[in-house]
């Protein structure tokens, strides 16, 4: 074997942010010919983070259609994907998480007999409802995977559980690589609002919110919350990029839409997202990927949800769970903001999710499993991190 060809597969914005300085990390090996394919399950969202990094899909499925269905992006990406395998014919596909385009990219990986590297992999709630359909994507992706590239010894100790034993690392998330090259002490923000705001005077608290598993009356708890805490706190700033989802973007404008420290902004870029976070006092959130990227800034996180597949963040002090109910989420909150010893508490807790290596070792990990490298990546351990 000559060069080992790796394709790496992903369709939404936060897949396309961990995966970004993967495929910069293969491209850098001599031993690699990366190859990239997107299936473009988000299609603006996902091309901001391509742009970012300046990454050129080797192939462009394009499936985003309106009021797409679980089922329509799982049939044409399955198709898609099909054909690029027969033409790219890698050796190695590499999927992330735990989209509908990562558990498609494994089943047709399966299909045409190529082997498949899973980032990101052991991460469980142990519901499969919730996340959903998260929760059957990753599970379901780990029973084809042949390389196993875990965050965490959390994550290990799960896929041990389900007798998940052999070509499994420890890696970090890669996430935190991307955070190494995106934020800047000095940047000006595409979003012009952004730029407005005086993070010297202001706290800023960043809000996501946009979970399926939330609509309904979670999702209204969360907007009470909001509201409550930027009525009884009028210095502190709620940022609100939000999701192109039409029912998000209507609950938003319904419920925070005429609050005066209430900005709603357009989803916003890797750049800005995380140069927004890394200006923040707080951030409020049900994103999975958000868990991780704060911590690493001296954030500390509540979750709107009632569980997490990062509970690492949870032990170590640097997340806290919310839950979904109004009242509960507001007075976490405004305890956060206006209580400096707990705040510092959470502030100073050591991440748990990566040092900067994931996509070396990730790499490192394909050389050994290919005999191209004698030995293993040495495993992540946090808090050795210079």
């Amino acid at each position: 074997m000559d060069k080992i060809k790796v394709m790496s597969v992903f369709g939404t914005r936060p897949e396309a942010i961990k995966m970004a300085p993967l495929v910069k990390e293969l491209e850098s090996r001599e031993e690699v010919e990366s190859i990239v394919c997107v299936t473009a399950q988000h299609r603006e969202m996902l091309d901001q983070v391509l742009e970012a990094f300046q990454i050129v899909p080797d192939y462009d499925l394009d499936i985003m259609e309106p009021s797409q269905t679980l089922m329509r992006i799982t049939v044409k990406a399955l198709t898609g994907l099909g054909d690029v395998l027969e033409k790219a014919k890698p050796d190695l596909v590499l999927v992330h998480g735990d989209t509908s385009t990562t558990f498609v990219a494994a089943l047709a990986s399966f299909y045409a007999k190529v082997k498949v590297g899973h980032v990101e992999a052991g991460l469980r709630t142990f519901d499969k409802y919730s996340p959903f359909p998260e929760e059957m994507n990753r599970t379901l992706t780990t029973d084809i995977a042949d390389l196993h590239f875990a965050p965490t010894k959390a994550n290990v100790a799960n896929l041990h559980r389900e007798g998940v034993e052999k070509n499994v690392y420890i890696t970090g998330n890669t996430v935190i690589d991307a955070l190494k090259t995106t934020v800047r002490d000095s940047y000006t923000f595409q979003c012009q609002r952004l730029n407005e705001i005086d993070y010297q005077k202001e706290r800023v608290v960043l809000l996501t919110a946009h979970r399926r598993e939330n609509y309904g009356e979670p999702f209204q708890n969360i907007m009470d919350a909001v509201r409550m805490v930027a009525e009884k706190e009028p210095d502190v700033r709620f940022v609100y990029p939000v999701h192109l989802s039409p029912y998000v973007q209507q609950m938003a404008r319904d419920n925070l839409g005429n609050i005066p420290n209430v900005d709603l902004v357009e989803p916003l870029g890797v750049m800005d997202m995380h140069n927004l976070m890394e200006r923040a006092t707080l951030v409020m959130t049900d994103s999975g990927g958000i868990q991780e990227e704060a911590p690493s800034l001296g954030k500390p996180v509540l979750v709107l949800r009632r569980e997490t597949e990062r509970p690492e963040a949870v032990e170590a002090g640097t997340v806290r769970m919310a839950g979904v109910e109004a009242k509960e989420i507001a007075e976490k909150a405004l305890k956060l903001l206006n209580d400096p010893e707990e705040y510092g508490k959470m502030a100073r807790a050591v991440n748990p999710y990566g040092d900067g290596e994931a996509c070396r070792r990730i790499a490192d990990a394909i050389l050994y499993a290919f005999g191209k490298a004698n030995q293993p990546p040495e495993d992540f351990t946090p808090g050795t991190e210079e």
